[in-house]
């Protein structure tokens, strides 16, 4: 190697060393930029819900909230409003009931097709891979759901999407990691099928099984397209019936609720009024997700499809 070529090495590894750093630099400028559209609506929310009514109406909220000692009216005369609480207590239920369902049912179905032996297992997963991709339509699921007498009943909103076929086949592949030596001496020891599920399979992928609770507490929460379709009767509705309303249609019910003076407080706070409720929607799921957090990428990579 020539003296020239040695002297010149040198020299490339700086050029690549500085456009690494240029890329870098763009890199970090388009997350922070993507980072800052994502949260600028958020903080822009929670300034309005928490601003002086003034300050709101004026259209001098942008960033940082403009408080007062009338910025926290809103808010009470929200959580005065009976209907809100109803429908906060109904998402509850359909939330929780909903998610325990939906991961029975998932575990159910994931675990005889992730078993190699299960004759029928080809045809199976076939069958439900086809259901993600042809369904029979929003009319004819109305007229299965009303057919069976699930319209205005709490049923409406559990059955018709008790298993996501997506979500099914994250938990098939990640039983399927699963060492089949144990189920085999598990097997020699006389313990059933569902004895292996319960005991081997679902112990051994609770990160996925932890991702997989969190994507349908999340559905479950913000349903508000089968509650549209099924339930009529306001006192079955969930919360995100109620945003609609109030976000939607209008927010004079909560206004008429607060009295002659809250409404003439308020009159000019409407918008606020719906801001507060959309915080007031957000808070659980903000609760819950820190805590599962740290499971999505691992669950999500241990239920991947392998090559």
């Amino acid at each position: 190697m020539s003296v020239k070529a040695i002297k010149a090495k040198p020299h490339s590894f700086r050029s690549e060393s500085a456009s690494d750093k240029a890329l870098d630099i763009v890199v970090w400028i388009l997350v922070l930029f993507a980072a800052a559209v994502t949260l600028y609506p958020f903080l822009y929310v929670v300034s309005v819900a928490f601003s002086d009514g003034g300050a709101v109406a004026r259209g001098e909220v942008f960033l940082l909230p403009h408080f007062s000692s009338s910025s926290l009216d809103a808010f009470g005369m929200v959580t005065k409003y009976k209907q809100l609480w109803t429908s906060y207590g109904n998402t509850f239920l359909y939330t929780i009931l909903g998610t325990i369902a939906n991961v029975v049912f998932t575990c159910l179905g994931a675990y005889p097709l992730s078993k190699r032996s299960f004759f029928l297992r080809r045809p199976l997963n076939f069958f439900v891979v086809f259901t993600m991709y042809f369904s029979g339509g929003l009319i004819p699921t109305y007229m299965v759901v009303t057919g069976i007498g699930l319209y205005n009943s709490r049923l409406a909103m559990i059955l018709p999407v008790l298993v996501s076929t997506y979500n099914m086949m994250i938990c098939r592949s990640a039983m399927s990691s699963v060492p089949q030596d144990l189920f085999e001496n598990a097997s020699l020891e006389g313990a059933s099928e569902f004895y292996m599920m319960l005991h081997i399979a679902v112990p051994l992928i609770k990160p996925t099984l932890a991702v997989l609770t969190l994507y349908y507490a999340v559905a479950r929460y913000n349903d508000f397209f089968n509650a549209m379709l099924y339930l009529g009767d306001t006192s079955l509705q969930p919360l995100q019936m109620f945003l609609r309303r109030v976000l939607i249609l209008s927010s004079s019910e909560i206004l008429q609720q607060a009295g002659t003076a809250g409404a003439a407080a308020a009159a000019q706070n409407t918008l606020k009024i719906r801001y507060v409720c959309i915080v007031l929607a957000a808070i659980p799921i903000f609760c819950i997700t820190p805590f599962v957090q740290k499971y999505l990428v691992a669950g999500t990579m241990l239920g991947a499809v392998k090559g």
